[in-house]
């Protein structure tokens, strides 16, 4: 019933570094680390490497994981696929060429190391958002997509494809809700699961998408009217925004017809808004964790994603506490849940703490060695299943 625990690195610090796989491969084997994810932004990126070259790493990445006796347990998608439309592009071209140039390679070259695969590639754009029929669209091209990924990945005998839980509405998915509906809707079309990482940090964002109270968007609107602006208000479509700006030249007395006409149109948008629980790390786990074979591990005050280190400093800043963690897993699992997808048996708690372009490596294997003292509290040893470790 129970999953069995692993601790892993996701290489993304040694990122124009450590870029030959034996160097970052001893560096994680020499913190205690035997299971690594491998990020496509240290120099394995299929659209800018080539074939050939990724032919190359392979047989280094085999060969220097059979020398030092580390392995390679997931593949991620990077800094490259993150910042482009992707999946979801406004071009048909581009979004073939990420689909079969970029997360194909990626996927056959998971399978060659026996390896999962993590991805997010793909953002709707801000045109997109404002028409629910095209919004619609998008996502019924985007679950396409995915599901194509899905036939493929099992075709190949990759591990398995997990997509990343995001925090923002042009990021799908990016709601407990919403990342359900999404398994499930490619389950029942593939029968094959299509599951999801967790990053505990990846809830900061949410509590900006909140859908306001009308008591407080009459008084919004009231604070408009004397001081002429308002920061940090969100009502979801630009036609909302339109209709609030006209608060400015409205009396008084009219605002809460106003501010009606704000909800109704608000409510075509039910795409744009989350729910509290949407912007809690814990609820994620203790609703998907089950569902999400890779977690992602940063330390966070759950204001930003900054991919954190667990050191000592930033421990005593962060919301992230270990046992908290398992529970939630655990709970997850003990939960009857509502997808046919069958649960991970194994999930793989991958420490992701970013190194800035200017951070000193000592200090970056430093905080890495903390980190890696720190989860081993928790995951003593590799392979035990989470209700033991508890």
């Amino acid at each position: 019933m129970y999953p069995r625990i692993y601790l892993a690195i996701d290489n993304c610090f040694a990122s124009k570094r450590y870029t030959e796989p034996e160097d970052w491969l001893k560096l994680m084997r020499d913190l205690g680390i035997h299971y690594i994810e491998a990020n496509a932004d240290t120099e394995c990126d299929p659209l800018i490497m080539g074939k050939d070259y990724i032919g190359r790493w392979i047989r280094k990445v085999k060969n220097a994981s059979e020398k030092l006796g580390v392995s390679i347990c997931n593949l991620h998608s990077g800094h490259g696929t993150y910042s482009t439309l992707g999946l979801a592009h406004t071009d048909p071209e581009v979004r073939s060429r990420i689909l079969n140039e970029w997360i194909k390679p990626m996927i056959e070259c998971a399978a060659a190391l026996d390896a999962g695969l993590g991805i997010f590639c793909h953002a709707f754009s801000n045109p997109v958002l404002q028409n629910p029929d095209l919004y619609q669209e998008y996502r019924n091209e985007l679950i396409k997509n995915l599901c194509e990924i899905t036939e493929f990945s099992h075709e190949v005998k990759c591990k398995s494809v997990s997509l990343e839980q995001m925090y923002s509405p042009h990021q799908y998915p990016w709601t407990i809700k919403g990342a359900k509906e999404l398994m499930n809707e490619v389950y029942e079309k593939t029968i094959k699961p299509l599951y999801i990482t967790i990053d505990t940090g990846h809830q900061s964002g949410q509590r900006n998408y909140l859908k306001i109270q009308k008591d407080a968007l009459v008084q919004a609107m009231e604070h408009v009217k004397k001081e002429g602006e308002i920061n940090h208000l969100w009502l979801g479509p630009d036609s909302a925004y339109e209709l609030f700006e006209s608060c400015k030249s409205v009396d008084k007395s009219k605002l809460e017809g106003l501010a009606k006409n704000i909800f109704d149109e608000m409510e075509r948008f039910p795409f744009l808004f989350c729910e509290t629980n949407d912007a809690s790390t814990y609820k994620w786990l203790e609703e998907l964790a089950c569902y999400s074979p890779i977690i992602h591990l940063q330390q966070t005050d759950g204001n930003s994603s900054s991919h954190w280190p667990f050191s000592k400093f930033y421990n005593k800043r962060g919301i992230i506490e270990g046992k908290k963690v398992l529970e939630a897993v655990k709970n997850s699992y003990e939960n009857k849940g509502d997808l046919n997808i069958h649960k991970a048996e194994k999930i793989f708690m991958t420490i992701e703490a970013f190194a800035s372009t200017g951070s000193i490596n000592y200090d970056t294997i430093n905080e890495l060695k903390e980190s890696v003292r720190y989860w081993r509290q928790f995951i003593p040893e590799d392979g035990i299943k989470v209700d033991v470790l508890i």
